[in-house]
């Protein structure tokens, strides 16, 4: 009998190390930006998705936005006056915790803030969001654009269905969730089935960077929430690694 390609064992003696590789090309971009626009802001994302993000680069193709690894980027900018690539960038850096990212633009501050503010769009929840109504389904056919072959899923999903001359149909009144509960996949997938949109995305502008004065200007106090902990807190030894990584390129 022939010996499985799935037992063989393969060498990882000759495998090339990328992430070094990307964190100096971050560093590169973010310094060639820091020269070639005017201004710096500083922004977080709430209720992260793809597409909505993509909606917004491409209103903004004249500027560029950035999410990468916060120390890396913090060390394009220089975390202390001694090391800072531009005057004042500094002080940008120490905000950068959590889901935070850049934007380089020349447009004005007016015109930023009006668009982000202005800049809302309705989506599904997901796991882990809160509830924002308490949302009941009432017994009968149900109204959702599927075929009968769906039935067995929204059984598995903890819906009473059955087929009823084939129709789905709620058996009896089920309550999907409660106004300010943490949903479940369960749950989340139901409320998409049913067309109820509880997320908001939105960005944030949370501070600005001027590199005519170099001053940082602040326009909300810092929070810190689950992710900016989980930043703040990372190791020493892996700290010290990456900037071992950095030094040597």
């Amino acid at each position: 009998m022939p010996r499985s390609k799935r037992a063989q064992k393969k060498s990882l003696t000759q495998t090339s190390k990328k992430g070094l590789t990307l964190k100096q090309k971050l560093i590169d971009e973010v310094q060639s930006c820091a020269e070639k626009y005017d201004r710096i802001f500083t922004f977080s994302v709430h209720n992260m998705r793809n597409i909505h993000l993509k909606d917004v680069r491409s209103k903004w193709t004249d500027s560029r936005f950035f999410f990468g690894k916060n120390k890396v980027m913090m060390r394009a900018l220089g975390k202390g006056p001694e090391d800072e690539h531009l005057d004042g960038l500094h002080n940008l850096s120490k905000h950068l915790r959590g889901q935070t990212g850049l934007l380089f633009t020349n447009r004005k501050k007016a015109e930023v803030l009006k668009f982000f503010d202005s800049y809302r769009v309705a989506d599904f929840a997901r796991s882990g969001d809160v509830a924002t109504e308490t949302v009941v389904l009432e017994p009968g056919p149900l109204k959702i654009d599927h075929c009968h072959s769906m039935e067995p899923q929204l059984r598995q999903l903890g819906l009473p269905t059955s087929l009823v001359r084939g129709v789905i149909t709620l058996t009896q009144e089920h309550e999907v969730c409660k106004k300010g509960e943490k949903l479940s996949p369960e749950k989340g997938r139901i409320l998409k089935l049913f067309g109820y949109q509880m997320a908001e995305f939105y960005v944030k502008v949370t501070g600005m960077w001027t590199k005519e004065s170099g001053d940082w200007e602040a326009f909300v106090k810092s929070k810190t929430d689950r992710s900016e902990t989980m930043d703040t807190e990372e190791s020493e030894e892996e700290e010290e690694e990456e900037e071992e990584d950095i030094a040597d390129t």
